[in-house]
């Protein structure tokens, strides 16, 4: 049986895509293990599916002055050679990676074994955990036309993001259920990353009672921020997380409001849903959900607000602008999308395996 080793971690977008792809890669008969760290949320979502997981030390890859920064060095190697140990017991034929700092050990230590390695690029411009990593990767899965213009010829190809097959079965009247909702009205869907937004939670929560009077709401606000107060509103329905209902949410769904992180936005394509980013600020990141933003204003998919901006006032105005040209952005999604992501990655891979049994 062929193997492969999937790896990526830190946060939900790290993780999904390496998801989307494994029923795919069993189909194509692939025994997959996954390399993650010993406590992050790579772990959980794996060994829920019951795929084999084994943790490594990892140290976060930081561009700004941090204490942690003089002893995460000595993590990631540590991280290195628990990954050089692991890939020599496990023996895979390959190593996909999504990114994440979790993944620069794994894939340097593939590289000094000589075992073949592809590397996910989301953004439009490489994190720093992949630009150490790229320089290692055998072929490199790219999101944006404008990334894969940056490598040499051959080595990168422009696939999309996996997108898990679940999302597009949703039923959405499980979930008008789910969030009880007694009157059917178009629907706002909120999400904030997988550990919420504070800015934008507070201007959904500003924005409520105007937007209440013609929307229902769905409220993904991260990990312990829900706001007590608002439980039980009439047409609001809060969560700090979902899971499975998340399809059935999408569904339902008649305009999403999310961060610009470029596996969330790629959902947003491919079930063609409406939709107002609001990317995280410079102050707050590389500025990568900037770029990836208005890439997908370029192209008609997304209104785009930003963060600095972001008020009950700006964002009920595009709010109405995107409900009543909702046709047009549709249209546009239908026209632009890039094709089946998972086969195509998975081709990749498979094109590869061979070399590494030479």
């Amino acid at each position: 049986m062929k193997k492969i080793v999937l790896t990526g971690g830190g946060t939900a977008g790290h993780v999904t895509p390496n998801i989307a792809l494994i029923p795919k890669l069993q189909e194509s008969g692939f025994e997959i293990t996954y390399i993650g760290s010993h406590d992050g949320i790579e772990k959980k979502l794996i060994t829920e599916i019951g795929i084999p997981y084994h943790g490594i030390s990892s140290g976060k890859l930081r561009r700004y002055f941090d204490l942690k920064n003089f002893s995460d060095p000595f993590r990631v190697i540590k991280g290195f050679e628990e990954a050089k140990k692991l890939l020599k017991e496990i023996k895979p034929d390959v190593v996909f990676s999504k990114g994440g700092f979790v993944s620069v050990p794994v894939v340097f230590a593939a590289d000094v074994l000589k075992i073949p390695v592809v590397i996910h690029e989301s953004d439009m411009t490489p994190g720093l955990a992949n630009k150490l990593a790229l320089p290692k990767a055998k072929r490199v899965c790219c999101n944006f036309p404008e990334t894969a213009e940056t490598f040499p010829e051959g080595v990168a190809t422009v696939t999309g993001t996996p997108i898990r097959k679940e999302l597009f079965s949703g039923d959405p009247e499980a979930a008008m259920q789910y969030c009880k909702f007694t009157e059917k009205r178009p629907t706002i869907l909120v999400v904030g990353g997988s550990t919420g937004s504070v800015s934008v939670n507070n201007a959904i929560h500003h924005a409520l009672p105007i937007l209440l009077e013609k929307y229902n709401v769905i409220h993904i606000c991260g990990e312990g921020k829900n706001d007590p107060s608002l439980n039980g509103t009439t047409g609001y329905a809060q969560f700090e997380y979902v899971k499975a209902e998340l399809a059935d949410m999408f569904a339902l769904a008649d305009l999403v409001i999310s961060r610009a992180g470029a596996n969330a936005i790629c959902e947003l394509r491919a079930l063609k849903k409406p939709n107002i980013l609001i990317p995280l600020p410079l102050s707050a990141s590389r500025g990568d959900q900037i770029l990836n933003a208005k890439s997908f204003e370029k192209s008609g998919y997304s209104v785009v607000l930003e963060d600095e901006s972001l008020s009950d006032e700006t964002l009920t105005e595009a709010v109405n602008k995107v409900m009543s040209e909702k046709d047009a952005f549709i249209d546009a999604m239908d026209h632009g999308e890039t094709g089946d992501a998972v086969s195509m990655i998975c081709s990749i891979i498979n094109e590869i395996v061979p070399d590494s049994e030479a």
